[in-house]
């Protein structure tokens, strides 16, 4: 089942200052996030199996996107996250079958690998629902570094019969990061 791709938005955000200080070099986050028909709004469907290759197609996609918007080698990606916000005909369970089977596998070889988990975050809601996702580091969940969150509203969407699916890719990590583990 091919993705019904309606739009896609990148959001970029750099920080150049942060608590009266310049961040050198800037911290990056990006959310990329598409817009997508949900072919199983408005119904109970048994077989999500679908939606497992919608969720790979529209990842890879949106995780090439982020990347090249983040200016970046895909090495240099530090950390990432995934959300998906399905419209009200739909299910929070089609938001797991977008994110969990086979989103990863495209978003790991956009950004040269990654050895652990992508966190993620999911909700059922309407039009102009913000979503906030988790962000970890690719290689080490838990490097205190990375952890941070996105944030992404997309006015129009989703309609009820869509979702909306997004990547989230970060360089830099927090900034100013200065929290370690007690020892």
């Amino acid at each position: 089942m091919a993705a019904e791709i309606r739009k896609i938005v990148v959001q970029v955000e750099e920080s150049l200052r942060d608590a009266g200080r310049a961040v050198d070099p800037p911290t990056r986050k990006v959310v990329a996030a598409a817009v997508v028909t949900n072919p199983f709004a408005g119904r109970f469907v048994e077989d999500l199996s679908p939606l497992y290759d919608l969720g790979a197609e529209v990842s890879g996609l949106l995780a090439e996107r982020a990347v090249a918007a983040l200016g970046v080698a895909p090495n240099d990606v530090t950390a990432y996250g995934k959300g998906a916000i399905i419209g009200t005909d739909g299910e929070i369970e089609h938001a797991a079958a977008v994110l969990h089977p086979k989103f990863g596998a495209p978003v790991r070889k956009a950004v040269d690998h990654g050895d652990d988990i992508i966190p993620s975050t999911k909700k059922v809601a309407g039009p102009g629902a913000a979503i906030t996702m988790p962000i970890t580091n690719k290689d080490s969940i838990w490097s205190f570094d990375d952890m941070d969150a996105a944030e992404i509203s997309i006015g129009d969407a989703p309609l009820a019969d869509e979702m909306v699916i997004c990547v989230v890719l970060a360089v830099g990590g927090r900034p100013h990061h200065r929290t370690r583990k007690p020892e």
